[in-house]
């Protein structure tokens, strides 16, 4: 008897492409995991430096060369005058509206513990699609400015 006969063969398509908004949302997913990483260094007393590949051609001999560099994260919170962390959300340059009405873009935040709990938490809402229509507004203003 033959492998084949005892699995279950089915018919299957694969996707090559994502739709628009899961590729928006993965891509935030990363750069939220990015300032996840930079807290929990920054709570350890650590410095977080991640790795790149840079290719770039020497302008003496014309070869293309490949070197390892520390990629540049910069970070989405900082300490307002009251002492407490404000945090934003951000795709691309620009500031996530995180409350229409209020005009909200910031999350005002107690103590790094309480930013690494949040950022894990908001990375668990861009997956389950919560912010999607403000990327979606972001992402629109962006393609606009390039549109001339």
């Amino acid at each position: 008897m033959s492998t084949l006969n005892t699995l279950k063969l089915v018919v299957g398509k694969r996707h090559l492409t994502a739709s628009p908004a899961v590729h928006r949302r993965n891509k935030l997913v990363n750069k939220l995991h990015e300032q996840l990483e930079l807290c929990e260094a920054k709570q350890a007393g650590k410095t977080y430096a991640p790795k790149q590949l840079k290719t770039y051609v020497n302008r003496q001999t014309g070869e293309r060369m490949t070197v390892e560099t520390v990629k540049r994260v910069k970070e989405w919170f900082w300490t307002n005058e009251a002492g407490k962390i404000n945090l934003a959300i951000k795709y691309g340059a620009k500031t996530l509206m995180l409350n229409k009405k209020t005009r909200a873009n910031c999350i005002e935040l107690n103590s790094v513990d309480e930013l690494i709990t949040v950022l894990k938490a908001i990375k668990l809402d861009v997956l389950n699609g919560v912010l999607d229509d403000a990327i979606a507004e972001v992402s629109t203003a962006t393609k606009a400015g390039f549109a001339k």
